[in-house]
């Protein structure tokens, strides 16, 4: 019997759907006990519910009654698409969000049930082919890429399931991750630090808790970029300083048509076998955003990133934490307002040279602090540190 081209997609589609999720929260419902200690080793490796809720999509298939209904569902909502949409999301799930593909416009209003709950087609997307275990529409954030993103009630709303993150809600209270002194955020002097090569031929000053000197932030009066980004192998720059002027910038090693920072481009001399291997695995890399409440940042990789900034946490803490991002997952890494705040007041020296306050570390893969045998980003394989523009 020949099959049509829409069945065939449909078929590839559902062959293509994130596994695990339902049974593993039965369990966790049927054995508190296993519940308890997922969680509480989460909380020592630095994830779970508490920055990335549900880090599910590893698992084993949902029971066979689950699975059967969720079947019959997604097949019912894939058949009112027409042949051209579901080869694009087809391309979509395939690639893993790594090509450019169109928008899914289905109408807003067309909710889904399965089970006890009613499903948005984005969400239920989402859940099919992304993670399992999500239940509202609140979890997710829309990616700028979107011709959904920022309309409240439209009439028509993108399912594409790559075109929205998981969102990555901070810890309260927070587990035992990395933590460093407030202290840190004053600048820092070049003597007490350790010089670094770079590719430029100059040196940077690095200061013992892996922050650069930061003397890359632009001129007085230059608006032309809103911040800039050096990548790191250990402690040595590798690269120029990237300016980025556009609101998006995907910064990547291996990204199917891909268009920003290619770390996979630039000449690097360090030989060690962690850093090579770490820099493979950076992949899809991640997605920096500058939106109306601050800068976002989108995990496109297939691997763990930690992030430290001075906004992410309590202004009245001595410490701060490093933050574990899973794939997927979208952070606030930066907040414009809370940085401001930061600063001491009234201080005219505060204009005239760098703030840490202004700058995001992120790390590739390896964490670093208390929990690691990392203390510092320094010792980190590959991160990148984000200086935004205080002016």
């Amino acid at each position: 019997m020949f099959r049509t081209k829409r069945s065939v997609l449909v078929r590839r589609l559902w062959r293509s759907r994130a596994p695990g999720g339902e049974e593993e929260e039965e369990a966790a419902a049927a054995e508190p006990g296993a519940a308890a200690a997922a969680e509480a080793r989460a909380h020592v490796c630095g994830g779970g519910r508490g920055c990335c809720p549900g880090k599910a999509g590893r698992g084993g298939r949902a029971p066979a009654g689950a699975e059967a209904e969720l079947k019959a569902l997604t097949h019912a909502v894939l058949k009112r698409l027409k042949e051209r949409q579901l080869e694009g999301l087809l391309h979509a799930v395939e690639s893993r969000g790594g090509a450019r593909t169109p928008c899914l416009l289905l109408p807003a209003k067309a909710d889904s049930r399965l089970g006890q709950h009613w499903y948005p087609l984005p969400v239920l997307l989402c859940k099919v082919f992304r993670w399992p275990d999500l239940r509202h529409c609140s979890e997710v954030k829309r990616l700028c890429c979107c011709e959904s993103y920022g309309k409240a009630h439209p009439e028509l709303v993108c399912c594409n399931p790559h075109h929205l993150s998981r969102l990555c809600e901070l810890e309260s209270p927070p587990p035992p991750y990395s933590r460093y002194p407030m202290d840190f955020l004053k600048p820092t002097d070049c003597p007490d630090s350790v010089p670094s090569s770079t590719e430029t031929g100059g040196t940077n000053c690095l200061a013992p808790g892996g922050l650069s000197d930061s003397q890359v932030l632009q001129e007085p009066g230059d608006r032309s970029h809103w911040c800039v980004v050096a990548y790191w192998e250990e402690k040595t720059r590798v690269g120029r300083l990237y300016s980025v002027q556009e609101p998006s910038l995907d910064i990547f090693y291996d990204l199917p048509q891909g268009n920003g920072f290619c770390l996979g481009q630039l000449n690097s001399d360090n030989k060690s076998q962690l850093v090579q291997k770490v820099r493979s695995k950076i992949g899809y890399g991640i997605q920096l955003t500058k939106e109306v409440d601050g800068v976002w940042v989108y995990n496109r990789s297939s691997y763990p990133i930690f992030i430290k900034s001075a906004t992410l946490d309590n202004p009245d803490s001595r410490t701060l934490l490093v933050h574990k991002v899973f794939p997927g997952f979208s952070i606030k890494a930066f907040d414009y307002e809370k940085a401001y705040s930061l600063q001491r007041p009234n201080d005219h020296e505060f204009m005239q040279q760098p703030w840490t306050g202004f700058t995001v570390q992120i790390s590739f893969v390896k964490g670093w602090g208390q929990c690691y045998t990392r203390q510092f980003i320094s010792s980190c394989p590959c991160w990148l540190e984000v200086i935004f523009n205080n002016r």
